[in-house]
């Protein structure tokens, strides 16, 4: 095991930052030596944060200020954009975790086709690990940068690389339709988070468009060795926090939907975080609510040869701060679960 690593929390007032916050001060190889927040400079976090106020962490302050040859690991829960400026301006010695979507897209092309702007750091991107933790761990324990999934994209690569990997599905003809929690718009004011705009309803947004999309298909074309191109449709439910994907997939030869539920449990047998469902069995959100596991569930469909797959996780855990926690546990050397051992919230 390593030693007590110095650690930097950017964007710490954010909802995904302040996760980072909470599941690091329960960490005891993680010393919380610096919390950023541009709105909030100079504040106290438990200010900005009182669930936070009864735990003695550093003032909030502003990237510029930062001594960065204090530190061991940065996480960086910036909004969009940021990442790729800051990144550049580190020292070499700093390892460097990633939430935003700034690294996850190894082709700088396609990031600026759907980002719309020019990546600013295309030389470091070649260096970066694309960090779905059970999916990547050698090369997540000897990277420097790592950029987390995002939580869309980790319940659809935990549930379908294995199965394209085994070539037991199809590469065409696959449908992911998904639903999140509010919290994944983060928490800067938008009229369209609002809780007026949100309640009692349920909606699609970015229909054939969504920025997810090129990551989902970078890690599933990766898993079959060829191009994959999918059908994905997020939605919004009124929930604070959770990820709900249902998958449809085309199953190859004669492969059975109980040969899919097979492959993915020894894929994932051993895995701390991610589980499969016995037979019929449906996940729910609120089964993984505060916690680092994804669930997984296999049906047959009553279309002959074709089977529906059920992913959940919490999207500011799994899909966020603890996969962060968990690559940071890799890439210090420390046991993988440490820091994540908490269990589901209920009710």
């Amino acid at each position: 095991m390593s030693r007590t690593q110095r650690v930097a929390v950017l964007g710490a007032s954010g909802y995904t930052g302040s996760e980072l916050v909470r599941l690091l001060t329960c960490h005891s190889a993680a010393h919380l030596c610096v919390l950023t927040g541009e709105r909030h400079a100079g504040r106290a976090m438990g200010d900005v944060l009182p669930h936070l106020s009864q735990i003695p962490l550093p003032a909030l302050e502003r990237l510029q200020t930062v001594d960065w040859d204090k530190l061991d690991v940065v996480f960086c829960a910036l909004p969009h954009g940021m990442t790729q400026s800051i990144i550049t301006t580190l020292p070499n010695t700093l390892k460097v975790i990633d939430l935003s979507a700034d690294l996850r897209l190894a082709d700088v092309d396609v990031y600026a086709q759907w980002y719309g702007q020019v990546h600013k750091a295309p030389a470091l991107q070649k260096e970066v690990v694309y960090g779905l933790s059970e999916l990547a761990r050698p090369a997540i324990r000897a990277a420097r940068v790592v950029a987390c999934p995002g939580c869309y994209p980790t319940s659809v690569q935990l549930a379908l690389v294995p199965l394209l990997s085994a070539g037991l599905i199809a590469t065409d003809g696959i449908i992911i339709d998904s639903k999140s929690g509010v919290s994944g718009a983060g928490r800067a004011v938008q009229e369209s988070s609002l809780f007026c705009e949100i309640v009692d309803g349920l909606h699609a947004y970015g229909i054939a468009g969504h920025r997810h999309l090129p990551e989902i298909e970078q890690g599933l074309s990766r898993a079959a060795e060829r191009p994959v191109v999918v059908t994905f449709t997020p939605h919004l439910v009124p929930m604070s926090r959770g990820i709900f994907s249902t998958l449809y997939v085309r199953l190859t030869g004669r492969a059975t939907a109980a040969d899919v539920r097979t492959a993915l449990a020894e894929s994932y047998a051993g895995e701390p975080f991610v589980r499969i469902l016995p037979e019929g069995r449906v996940p729910h959100t609120r089964h993984v609510r505060g916690s680092n596991f994804c669930l997984l569930s296999v049906f047959a469909d009553r279309v002959p040869g074709q089977a529906i797959l059920c992913a959940v996780l919490d999207n500011l855990m799994k899909g966020a701060a603890g996969q962060a926690v968990q690559n940071f546990n890799l890439m210090t050397a420390q046991p993988e679960r440490m820091g994540l051992e908490q269990q589901p919230l209920f009710p």
